[in-house]
C-alpha cells in the first residue's frame, strides 16, 4: 500500500499542484461571485476568468515556493489545505466570509457553541478536499533544490511567478479592476488569503502589548432628579443576541412573533434602528463604548473605559448577568455573574445550556441585597445559529415545522426560519416577564424601573443564500444590521426623571443606532458627566422642564 502512496515528487511541481489545488477546490464561492461579477460565465467573459485564475494561482505558487524547504514545505502545505478545506465548507454551506471579526468569534465562541456546527457533512468535506491531499503531502518523497544555489532557484522562481501575475493583472486591469471594486467581498472569499490575513491581524492585535485602560467620566455624578429621593432605581438593559428586526412583527413581520410586548402598555418600539457590527465580538464592546460605529476599533475599546464604567464613577451599582459566551471586555470592572451553565438546582436548564429565562431569577433578591440604585445588564442567548431550536423551550415551537438541528443542508429555508421565529417568539415572552417583574416591582416595592432591550446584531435566513451573521460590514445584508430596539419604564421612573412618554413614542420612526445607547443610558437616568452627548441622547428632547 505504502508504494501507491509514497511518490517522488519535485518541490517545484509539488507547490505548483497545492497552488492549483487551493484556487481551484477550495475557492468554489469566489469563483462564482467573480462569474457574476463577470456578467457571467460566457465567451466574452471567458479571457477575464481564465486570467483570473492565473493569476491566483501564480500568486499561490509563488508564496508556496517561498516555504518550499525541507522540514517546513510539507507541514505547511498540509495545514494550509486542511485549513482551506474548513474555510471552504463554512463559505459554501452558510455564505460567510472571512475576516478578523470572525477569527475573533472563532477563538471566543464557547465550546458548547462551537459544537452546534460540527456534522458529518462536514467532516466528510474536509476529509475528502483536505485531509486525503494533506495525506498524499506528508506521504510523498520531495526533492528539495540544495544549497545556496537552491534557495536563489526559489527566488527566481517565486519572483518569475509574480511578474507573470502582474502581466497578466496588468492586461485585463481595465475589466478587473471595477469588478474588485463593485465586489469587495472577494478579498474575503479567496482561500487561504482570508484567513491567513484575518489570522494575522487577530493574533497581533490580540498579542500586542499590555493594555492599559484610560479613565472615562470620571466626573459623572447623578444629576437633580437623583436629590431628595428615598425610592431606589432598577434600570435593566437586555443585549439581545442575533435578533433581527425584520422578524419582529412589531416591526410589521407578517408572523405573530410578538403577541406578548404587541400587548404590553407603554413599551415604545424603535422600528429603525442599525447595529454598529456584524458580530457579538464587535458589537457589544462598541455598543458599550463612547467611540461610535466610525471611530470604533478593538484596540481603541480595549484600552478606554465604557457606559458602564461612567455609570459606576456616578455612584450606580452594576452587574452584568451572561447567558452567552461572556461580555467581551465590557463588564471586566463590574460584577458579572455566569448563568449560562447548568448547576444543581438552577431552573430553566436543560442539557449543557440554559434558556434566558433563568437571567430573571432572583433579580428581586438582588436589588434587595444590593440596597443601592443598580444596573442589571442581562445578556440573552436569543437567537444564536444554527441550532436555533435549542435556544426557546419546547412549547414555543408554535411556528413549524422547524428546523431541529444546526446542519441546514438537512432542513428547507421554511424550516429554517420557523425555528428562528421560534427565538423571537420565546424572546417576546423573555422580554414581557421582565417588563411584568419590573412593574410588580415599581408598584410593591417602591423601586422606579425601567427596561431598554436591542440586539447586538441580526441574522440572515438565506437570503441570497446567506446565513448566519458575521459578514463585512461595508458589505453585510441589511438582515444582518437592522435590529430591534424598545423601551419600557414605570409610572414612577417616568416622574421621577422627568421623561415625556408621549414625546419619545414621536420619535420612534427616526433612523437611530447604537451609536445613541451609551448617551441615551446617561441622560435617562440624568448623569451629568462631559462625555455625554446630547445630539445623540434620544430622550435629551423628550425631559420635561422640572
Amino acid at each position: 500500500m505504502d508504494k501507491y502512496l509514497v511518490r517522488r515528487i519535485e518541490a517545484p511541481m509539488l507547490t505548483l499542484a497545492v497552488a492549483l489545488l487551493l484556487a481551484s477546490l477550495g475557492n468554489a464561492k469566489f469563483w462564482s461571485v467573480l462569474v457574476l461579477a463577470a456578467g457571467g460565465f460566457s465567451l466574452t467573459s471567458l479571457p477575464v476568468l481564465a486570467g483570473s485564475f492565473l493569476i491566483v494561482v501564480l500568486f499561490f505558487n509563488a508564496c508556496l515556493t517561498l516555504a518550499s524547504f525541507r522540514y517546513v514545505a510539507k507541514p505547511v502545505l498540509a495545514v494550509l489545505v486542511l485549513a482551506a478545506a474548513a474555510a471552504s465548507y463554512f463559505i459554501v454551506t452558510y455564505g460567510i466570509v472571512i475576516d478578523r471579526a470572525m477569527i475573533q468569534n472563532v477563538f471566543e465562541t464557547d465550546t458548547r457553541e462551537a459544537t452546534e456546527l460540527l456534522n458529518w457533512r462536514m467532516v466528510l468535506w474536509i476529509a475528502v478536499l483536505g485531509g486525503l491531499p494533506a495525506l498524499l503531502i506528508a506521504r510523498a518523497d520531495i526533492r528539495f533544490p540544495s544549497g545556496v544555489r537552491g534557495l536563489f532557484e526559489r527566488i527566481r522562481r517565486a519572483l518569475g511567478s509574480l511578474l507573470m501575475a502582474a502581466l497578466v493583472l496588468a492586461l485585463l486591469f481595465k475589466s478587473l479592476a471595477p469588478m474588485l471594486h463593485e465586489h469587495r467581498e472577494l478579498r474575503f472569499l479567496l482561500t487561504p488569503t482570508n484567513f491567513v490575513q484575518a489570522l494575522h491581524g487577530y493574533l497581533r492585535n490580540r498579542f500586542a502589548a499590555d493594555i492599559v485602560v484610560a479613565p472615562l467620566g470620571r466626573d459623572a455624578v447623578k444629576g437633580a432628579a437623583w436629590t431628595g429621593q428615598a425610592r431606589r432605581t432598577l434600570t435593566v438593559i437586555v443585549v439581545g443576541e442575533t435578533a433581527r428586526a425584520a422578524s419582529f412583527s412589531l416591526n410589521g413581520y407578517a408572523r405573530e412573533t410578538n403577541p406578548l410586548l404587541a400587548r404590553q402598555d407603554g413599551l415604545i418600539n424603535f422600528t429603525h434602528v442599525s447595529s454598529c457590527g456584524t458580530a457579538t465580538a464587535v458589537s457589544v464592546p462598541c455598543v458599550f463604548s463612547a467611540f461610535g460605529r466610525e471611530d470604533y476599533s478593538q484596540s481603541k475599546a480595549e484600552r478606554q473605559e465604557g457606559l458602564l464604567d461612567v455609570l459606576s464613577h456616578a455612584g450606580i451599582d452594576v452587574v452584568w448577568r451572561d447567558n452567552n459566551s461572556g461580555c467581551k471586555g465590557v463588564c471586566d470592572r463590574v460584577a458579572f455573574e455566569d448563568l449560562s451553565r447548568p448547576t444543581p438546582g438552577a431552573g430553566h436548564c436543560g442539557g449543557d445550556e440554559c434558556h434566558d429565562e433563568r437571567l430573571l431569577d432572583g433579580l428581586p433578591e438582588l436589588v434587595r441585597g444590593r440596597g443601592k440604585d443598580l444596573v442589571v445588564v442581562l445578556h440573552q442567548k436569543g437567537s444564536h445559529g444554527p441550532a436555533y431550536a435549542r435556544r426557546h423551550p419546547a412549547t414555543f415551537s408554535r411556528f413549524g415545522p422547524e428546523c431541529e438541528t444546526g446542519e441546514f443542508e438537512r432542513c428547507s429555508r421554511a424550516e429554517i426560519q420557523a425555528a428562528y421565529d421560534n427565538t423571537i417568539l420565546y424572546t417576546d415572552y423573555f422580554l414581557s416577564q421582565a417588563i411584568d417583574r419590573l412593574r410588580q416591582m415599581a408598584e410593591q416595592e417602591g423601586v422606579d424601573t425601567a427596561l431598554l432591550y436591542f440586539s447586538d446584531h441580526g441574522e440572515s435566513l438565506g437570503e441570497n443564500n446567506v446565513y448566519l451573521h458575521g459578514t463585512p460590514y461595508f458589505f453585510a445584508p441589511r438582515e444582518q444590521t437592522e435590529v430591534p430596539m424598545m423601551f419600557w419604564m414605570s409610572d414612577s421612573f417616568g416622574a421621577r426623571f422627568r421623561i415625556d412618554r408621549r414625546c419619545l413614542a414621536q420619535r420612534r420612526n427616526e433612523p437611530l443606532s447604537h451609536d445613541n445607547v451609551f448617551h441615551s443610558v446617561l441622560g435617562m437616568l440624568d448623569v451629568n458627566t462631559a462625555v455625554l452627548n446630547p445630539r445623540l441622547d434620544i430622550f435629551h428632547a423628550c425631559v420635561r422642564d422640572a
